[in-house]
């Protein structure tokens, strides 16, 4: 699926902008957030590039099986926490739902898995980043956070970008980060769980 009209900057730029500016935010703090997410964009042409030392977006995805109440985690090499499967951008991603379902794909080894189109929330996070050419500074992550639905029966295998790779019911989540526990309420939310 391809919504964009090529993977020049200002492609990006205008593609994350309209996702956003479109997006419908479950409250008022992910609105809030979501106006700065088109202030940053909109101050910047190479928000999509790992490359851009100012911060840069990300995509991310919840992968959860719907009819076992589950979601699967990853534990982050670097991190060291349990997390939504999700990274950078590459150039071959032709939109943010791209990127994330590649990351899906890559993180959990479910070749079969759905996304819905419409992004579940937003989460901007700073962290040590390592760009193209080794070096590492601490920026921003702005990622836009997806929900991928798993089959019944879906069969997760551990990628080299994890540590460990485990289902967890839903309202039993592992020590997580407040930001995957937010993000696993508004996936339950949306799917009426």
């Amino acid at each position: 699926m391809s919504d964009m009209p090529g993977q020049g900057a200002a492609a990006w730029t205008d593609h994350a902008r309209t996702l956003l500016v479109a997006w419908s935010a479950p409250d008022a703090q992910q609105s809030s957030l979501r106006d700065e997410y088109v202030d940053f964009i909109d101050g910047h042409n190479d928000v999509h590039l790992r490359a851009s030392r100012i911060g840069h977006l990300t995509a991310s995805a919840l992968v959860v099986n719907p009819v076992e109440r589950t979601a699967l985690l990853t534990l982050h090499p670097t991190v060291g926490r349990w997390l939504q499967t999700g990274g950078h951008i590459e150039t071959t991603d032709d939109s943010l739902l791209a990127a994330a379902a590649r990351e899906a794909r890559e993180e959990s080894g479910i070749a079969g898995l759905e996304l819905d189109a419409a992004p579940l929330r937003l989460d901007r996070h700073e962290l040590m980043c390592r760009a193209d050419d080794d070096s590492r500074s601490r920026l921003h992550h702005w990622d836009i956070q997806y929900l991928a639905l798993a089959a019944p029966g879906s069969t997760a295998v551990m990628s080299d970008e994890s540590d460990d790779l485990r289902w967890w019911p839903l309202d039993g989540l592992p020590d997580v980060d407040e930001s995957v526990e937010l993000l696993a309420r508004q996936a339950t939310r949306r799917l009426g769980l």
